[in-house]
């Protein structure tokens, strides 16, 4: 694409481009901005350009009596087509976000072709789509939102002089079982995508001490819902010397951080989305409670609903118990045997059965299980057992036992999954809009 010659002569005219959320905040003043068509509409004396870029949208009005070259520019101006306007900016409580700019110079970047994506598409043209339905508005207030979890997240662990840790993609071993598990070749052999980072921060915290990681995460599971990705990210951390409860206490604290820096950096977002932020408030500034997965048994048959111990907490069982809360809620001491090799039985439980030293945190409105964690077992016998009883051959984990033969120490940590604290904060209908281009079982393009 050529670049139009009046770009250069803007350029110098013009003192310098602002953000269009920099622009409003300054009004009444002119201001310069640049960014894409998002709608237009004209008749025979006014064009108005809604006008996008990463911040916000701005009316842009074109009139034809003081701008007659510019109006015959602006008038059938292609949606999406990129352009540069300078001109006074003032609120008008008429226009879509409340501001308003008399365009006093226009220079079109590029016309934009006719746009493929128009009101009402189904959702599966829009995935089809995705590479350009990210421009829309909805998107770009769950990428903004996404980006202050991300933020958070970092700055959370950071703060508390927790280390990164980049863990490895390609792994040899399953985390969370053999069946979920995507094979790569790998030169001459075979290897696997990695479901957690976990076994590896294991070993990490004997060097660090306390560890997280942002990481991509994968996983092989025959599942359509709203809920599943086959690719998403996960937010892990690993410290030494930590135990259950300890474990649980830093995931509820993390997880009011990150409301209160969306509830602060976005409501602008939120707005965008429809999302009604007094449903989040309570994350934010209650304490989040702990029950345990029999205490959750006993509220779910008061509720109607009789769950037999043992079984583990399907969707519409969690979103039965949610219904009784406005905050998270940690479920501690799930049934062992439906638990994962690395985390042990706790010894002197009062349940009807083996219970594991392990949590999860269930997020209100149905968005369910968002944190998995748990303390870890140290026991080198117990972890064969459970290994050979889920269909693993233990000797490929011999470099994992090592960690618990030169200084082991007691530890713990949780992973939370990304994609579903965005859904979750954003209130989406389907987590695949919680993440730029998603993977699932049935998707993997573009």
């Amino acid at each position: 694409m050529s670049v139009p010659e009046e770009l250069t002569e803007l350029e110098r005219r013009l003192s310098g481009f602002c953000s269009i959320g920099q622009a409003m905040a300054r009004a009444p003043a002119a201001a310069a901005v640049r960014g894409w068509v998002h709608r237009s509409r004209s008749s025979n004396k006014v064009a108005f350009l809604v006008v996008r870029d990463a911040s916000d949208i701005i009316q842009c009005v074109v009139k034809q009596e003081s701008h007659p070259e510019l109006f015959e520019l602006a008038k059938d101006l292609p949606i999406e087509s990129s352009v540069m306007l300078s001109g006074p900016v003032r609120e008008e409580k008429r226009a879509p976000s409340g501001y308003e700019m008399s365009v006093e110079q226009l220079v079109v970047v590029h016309r934009a072709d006719v746009f493929p994506i128009a009101k009402d598409q189904s959702p599966e043209f829009l995935l089809d789509q995705r590479h350009l339905w990210l421009r829309s508005r909805k998107l770009v207030a769950v990428l903004r939102v996404r980006h202050t979890v991300l933020g958070a997240m970092h700055r959370f662990f950071r703060e508390r002089d927790f280390h990164e840790f980049s863990p490895p993609i390609f792994t040899p071993n399953a985390c969370e079982g053999g069946a979920t598990l995507f094979k790569v070749k790998y030169f001459d052999d075979t290897v696997y995508l990695t479901q957690s980072w976990q076994l590896y921060a294991e070993a990490a915290i004997f060097a660090l001490e306390r560890i997280y990681c942002v990481s991509p995460t994968f996983r092989a599971e025959q599942s359509k819902t709203s809920r599943h990705l086959a690719e998403f990210w996960m937010h892990e951390m690993e410290s030494a010397w930590l135990d259950l409860d300890g474990c649980a206490g830093i995931a509820k604290e993390e997880l009011r951080f990150i409301v209160r820096e969306v509830l602060e950096k976005n409501r602008k977002d939120l707005d965008v989305l429809g999302r009604d932020v007094a449903r989040l408030r309570p994350a934010a500034e209650k304490d989040i409670p702990t029950i345990t997965y029999t205490e959750a048994l006993r509220l779910l048959r008061e509720a109607g609903m009789d769950v037999e111990w043992g079984k583990d907490l399907r969707t519409v069982e969690e979103e039965k118990l949610m219904e009784r809360f406005d905050t998270p809620v940690v479920v501690t001491e799930y049934p062992k045997e439906a638990m994962a090799f690395y985390k042990p039985v706790k010894k002197d439980g009062a349940a009807p059965g083996p219970v594991a030293l392990c949590f999860d945190i269930l997020a209100p409105e149905g968005y369910g299980e968002i944190v998995g964690g748990s303390q870890r077992d140290l026991d080198i016998e117990a972890l064969k057992q459970h290994l050979q009883q889920e269909g693993e051959k233990p000797e490929t984990y011999e470099w994992y036992f090592d960690t618990r033969r030169y200084g082991s120490v007691p530890h713990a940590g949780y992973g939370m999954g990304v994609e579903r604290v965005i859904a979750w904060l954003c209130g989406l209908d389907n987590i695949k809009d919680a993440i730029p281009f998603p993977r699932t079982m049935l998707r993997s393009r573009p």
